[in-house]
């Protein structure tokens, strides 16, 4: 279960790099060049990935609860509305007006939906360590959000 949770934060780790610490960014570009840079957060990407199936293997499933099939198909339309948030998030739409950050709001829907479906251990622990990190981010984001924009949320 420790593989699992390292290999989520991991994964978040390096996504917030840009984001959190972009001295660092900085830094590394400009000592190996664009092209590294991006094989480096690549690799790293890819061993989050290995950890995770690592500790998802590891891990013998004992169900917390078991799913009610009524579940199933609310969990299709939550499914459903977190691919289409998702997908308003590269496009001009009037979802975007509704919704600030239609990509992490995907991502929350995506967890929800997955969590009312499973009941072991490994996946409560990747989709709730996705909920917390999501859930961060949107607080730091509507904390920060005057400092960097000038504009209240």
């Amino acid at each position: 279960m420790t593989s699992l949770v390292v290999g989520v934060l991991l994964f978040a780790c390096v996504h917030f790099i840009p984001s959190l610490a972009p001295s660092l960014k900085a830094n590394l570009l400009t000592k190996i060049g664009e092209d590294a840079y991006k094989g480096v957060f690549s690799l790293l990407l890819l061993s989050a990935f290995g950890v995770i199936i690592v500790g998802w293997r590891s891990v013998v499933p004992e169900p917390i609860y078991l799913p009610f099939p009524a579940l199933h198909k609310v969990a299709l339309a939550l499914l459903a509305c977190a691919f289409l948030v998702m997908a308003a998030n590269t496009r001009q739409s009037r979802l975007r007006l509704l919704i600030r950050h239609p990509l992490l709001t995907g991502v929350v829907l995506w967890s929800v939906s997955h969590l009312l479906l499973n009941g072991d251990p490994p996946s409560w622990s990747a989709e709730l360590v996705t909920l917390l990190i999501a859930a961060i981010t949107v607080a730091v984001i509507i904390y920060l959000h005057p400092w960097l924009s000038g504009i209240l949320v």
